[in-house]
């Protein structure tokens, strides 16, 4: 199909429009990794990862570093089958996930430019044209959360997730309840603590969400507490969602198994790939468990629109789809993938359908 000729990798930082406030944490840029990989014919494909420190362990130095690791056998390396993408990756080194990510989906943006097809293509099936946006409603909304849901159901969109764990139990409830009250019940409100609660108020947002109803209370406890996580799902009427708790289908199948999730967020950069996401998604289905898929505060468009393809093709995504790219106030392309009416749906170019802006990389970039 192809034969890689250069691989490179260099690390952006680009601002968002405000910082998002999470559980233990404050997020006023996107620190990521950037792969540009180059075929024989001077096909160029384009990937990205974010970094992690807490989530996946990576930085944007060992991310730029790892992906450089890669580059070096991957360099004249034939490519024949994009199905055996994935396995060429996972072999080159340990862990890393993010990076190895950011690799694949430049491999298949090349492949996808290949063939003529859009990367969704190259998994299958298109499903759906498009998915609905969890907008997120940060704690720094303060007063004007509840104005601010209602602004954007305006504007279209019908998911929203509510950043908790950093204002107090008490307050958290009432800031989600208010939300959730003030948005139609057709709407989807959901509540996300990011490991921010302990296991006694994690249970208690839980059994409070049960009385004014929420679609699902995303990742209450630290990812390895699968018996808190149970405890939560035990003491409410609404679904129990794992996020920094899913690296692996294994992970999966141990909150299955303990009755600790019923569903969960599914992140390239957890999971090492797109590839890996597909299997994973419908491993998860499998199980009757919910689907989300979800960036990392906060991609760029190259990310992003990778999940887009991802979204159209995997078989389910009952609990919507997180794009990050909206909360940045710039981004490294001319052509930035767009919500519309609260929806997203993947170009129909060939490959990734994204190429970046190179002064605008130039601008943002740190490391090289």
């Amino acid at each position: 199909m192809f034969k890689i000729a250069k691989l490179e990798a260099f690390a952006i930082s680009v601002p968002l429009t405000s910082p998002v406030v999470m559980s233990g944490i404050v997020i006023p840029t996107a620190n990521n990794l950037i792969v540009r990989i180059e075929d024989t014919d001077g096909i160029v494909g384009w990937g990205e990862s974010a970094s992690g420190p807490t989530m996946t362990g990576e930085t944007p130095e060992g991310s730029v570093a790892a992906a450089k690791f890669m580059g070096v056998p991957l360099v004249g390396q034939e490519i024949e089958d994009v199905t055996a993408i994935p396995d060429i990756i996972r072999d080159l080194m340990y862990g890393n996930e993010g990076a190895k990510s950011a690799v694949e989906v430049a491999l298949l943006d090349i492949a996808g430019q290949k063939v003529g097809k859009p990367m969704y293509a190259l998994f299958g099936e298109k499903l759906r044209d498009r998915m609905p946006v969890l907008k997120l409603l940060s704690a720094d909304e303060g007063s004007n959360e509840r104005e601010a849901a209602l602004k954007f159901a305006d504007e279209g969109y019908i998911a929203f997730k509510v950043k908790v764990g950093v204002k107090g139990l008490k307050r958290d409830i009432e800031r989600t309840q208010d939300i959730r009250t003030a948005l139609p019940t057709p709407m989807r409100v959901s509540a996300d603590a990011n490991q921010g609660y302990n296991r006694d108020d994690a249970v208690q947002f839980a059994a409070a969400a049960g009385e004014f109803g929420l679609d699902f209370f995303e990742q209450p406890v630290h990812g390895r507490d699968l018996e808190g996580m149970k405890a939560c799902a035990d003491a409410t009427s609404i679904l129990i969602g794992a996020d920094e708790g899913f690296h692996s289908q294994a992970d999966v199948k141990r909150h299955h198994e303990n009755g600790a999730a019923h569903g969960g967020s599914l992140k390239p950069i957890k999971l090492g790939g797109p590839s890996e996401v597909m299997k994973t998604a419908k491993l998860m289905v499998g199980l009757d468990m919910r689907v989300n898929l979800s960036g990392k505060m906060a991609d760029t468009s190259i990310a992003s629109t990778a999940i887009s393809h991802l979204g159209v093709v995997v078989p389910q995504v009952d609990w919507d789809v997180m794009m990050s790219t909206p909360y940045l106030a710039d981004d490294i392309t001319d052509t930035p993938i767009q919500v519309i009416d609260g929806h997203i749906a993947p170009p129909e170019r060939p490959g990734l359908g994204i190429v970046p802006n190179e002064e605008k990389l130039a601008r943002y970039t740190v490391i090289r």
